[in-house]
């Protein structure tokens, strides 16, 4: 498939369900990425495929003066939304972290949180993270393992997708990989991670998935009488590797990149 067929997809897929409760679970991400980069009162800010605004949210209540960037223009509505009624001022865009719409080093700090690794010309939204980024400026990104917790559930849902995508997403919690694509502009700081979802059981997590994270929702909405298939596989796969007493206790790994820009 190729990319842009793949990104028009994306816009859509990402705004299925109610995805806020999907950034509710990776709060604890989202508060370190933005606690590493340290907003300032005044400070230029981009939070790259922001969803639903929770790293924009903290940015802009310490201060920093933030744009927020994502591809899908429901989760950019939700956002403004949000922003409303915190009382925040914040702008957000529709864009893609392939081609921003963004003068060059405009940016004194640019976060991602599980968002920029889902574009999927990885060259692309890496030239474009460092052209937006002002020298000296900073940049924290937070990016699911290849081998990790998240992974696992992606390559679950794999043997029910039509056509494996052009590209890994997890390529971007690859260090090595990571260090390929920013290394000649950043100067590179990686630690791992591991952020736990706890959820009551299996059938729970399927419920929040199955509604609310759009890459799940929008494959199981076009299974037709195979979704109960999935929904089985599902089920199983949670309480036979994450069981832990009552409870499901999902752990997912990723990679937090900070880089300052040369």
């Amino acid at each position: 498939m190729p990319y842009e067929e793949l990104k028009q997809r994306q816009s859509v897929m990402w705004g299925k369900g109610n995805y806020q409760r999907i950034t509710e679970t990776i709060a604890d991400i989202h508060e370190l990425v933005v606690e590493r980069l340290a907003p300032e009162s005044g400070e230029r800010w981009l939070d790259l495929a922001c969803g639903t605004g929770a790293a924009a949210e903290r940015a802009a209540a310490a201060g920093a003066r933030v744009t927020g960037l994502d591809l899908a223009p429901g989760l950019i509505e939700t956002a403004k939304e949000r922003a409303a009624e915190l009382g925040l001022e914040i702008e957000y865009l529709v864009g893609d972290a392939e081609q921003l719409a963004l003068d060059d080093a405009s940016f004194d700090k640019v976060s991602s949180t599980c968002g920029i690794m889902f574009a999927p010309d990885h060259e692309a939204a890496a030239g474009e993270l460092a052209r937006v980024t002002a020298p000296g400026g900073r940049i924290a990104l937070a990016n699911w393992t290849p081998t990790g917790g998240m992974a696992k559930v992606f390559k679950l849902m794999a043997p029910y997708q039509p056509a494996p995508p052009p590209s890994s997403p997890f390529d971007w919690g690859d260090e090595q990989r990571v260090r390929e694509l920013l290394g000649d502009s950043f100067d590179l700081t990686i630690e791992e991670h591991v952020s736990t979802l706890r959820v009551p059981s299996g059938e729970a997590y399927w419920e929040l998935f199955s509604t609310s994270y759009g890459p799940t929702k929008v494959l199981a909405d076009s299974l037709g009488e195979r979704r109960e298939e999935l929904h089985r596989d599902w089920v199983e796969f949670f309480e036979t590797n994450y069981r832990e007493n009552d409870e499901i206790a999902h752990t997912r790994e990723y990679l937090l990149v900070y880089g300052k820009r040369r």
